[in-house]
């Protein structure tokens, strides 16, 4: 499992929300692509990055910079947020983004997931972003009827490689993620997980490990990071130390 540092971008900006509330955003740096610098620093093997204004805008927002991040470090980059045709995906690979990841539109042309998958093949994603067990869409501020379970099981009936769940009532409150909605998600699919939302301690990291689901590939970590409350070191140990016990 890797461990993921995020950066959410909101007006050119690095932001976090609380549960994806825009009304409620705490700013941490004006200059993304000197932060995306120095996750790779620190030790980053991944980078996961949302462009809020876009997932709310409905289309990219934020394409320049997501560009200048690709070029400014060496680490694979996925990115979210207003991706709802195919021109918009290719620009972002083709701009150097490492994954595509869809979330909106992954669940209203599900009938297009097949082809999509095909087309892209391990460079695209399906984000489910779910509260309560529902599927939120629209940066958030739409709750449906459909489980998470649910959509992520027709992701990978159609082919999608990785599935991004996040929790969205645990997102940005660092008191720690859903287990259980987590390792129900994984259990549904063979494709691999990586999970986000609420994750703030070492702990934290361990107790997912802990759950042996062989699918759930990585975790995504944002407030704690950029609060301090925990380092990205610390977390790279409390995978390495949980996989040499088990």
């Amino acid at each position: 499992m890797i461990i993921i540092p995020a950066i959410d971008l909101k007006d050119g900006c690095c932001v976090r929300l609380r549960q994806g509330r825009a009304d409620d955003v705490t700013h941490y740096s004006g200059d993304p692509v000197a932060m995306a610098r120095e996750w790779e620093e620190r030790g980053a093997r991944y980078l996961h990055v949302v462009d809020l204004d876009g997932a709310f805008r409905g289309e990219p927002a934020h394409a320049a910079v997501i560009a200048e991040i690709a070029r400014a470090i060496a680490i694979p980059v996925e990115v979210g947020g207003g991706l709802r045709t195919d021109a918009q995906i290719e620009a972002l690979l083709e701009a150097g983004v490492s994954r595509a990841i869809l979330g909106t539109r992954a669940l209203e042309d599900a009938a297009a997931l097949n082809a999509l998958a095909e087309r892209f093949g391990d460079r695209l994603a399906v984000g489910i972003d779910a509260r309560d067990g529902y599927v939120q869409v629209k940066g958030w501020v739409e709750t449906t009827g459909v489980s998470a379970g649910e959509l992520a099981q027709k992701a990978d009936s159609a082919g999608i490689s990785t599935i991004i769940y996040t929790d969205t009532s645990t997102d940005g409150m660092l008191q720690g993620p859903n287990l259980a909605a987590v390792e129900d998600v994984c259990r549904k699919v063979e494709c691999s997980v990586i999970a986000s939302g609420g994750i703030s301690t070492a702990d934290d990291i361990r107790k997912l490990c802990e759950l042996k689901l062989p699918n759930l590939a990585g975790a995504i970590v944002g407030k704690a990071l950029y609060d301090n409350r925990v380092t990205l070191e610390e977390l790279h140990k409390a995978v390495l130390l949980k996989q040499a016990i088990m």
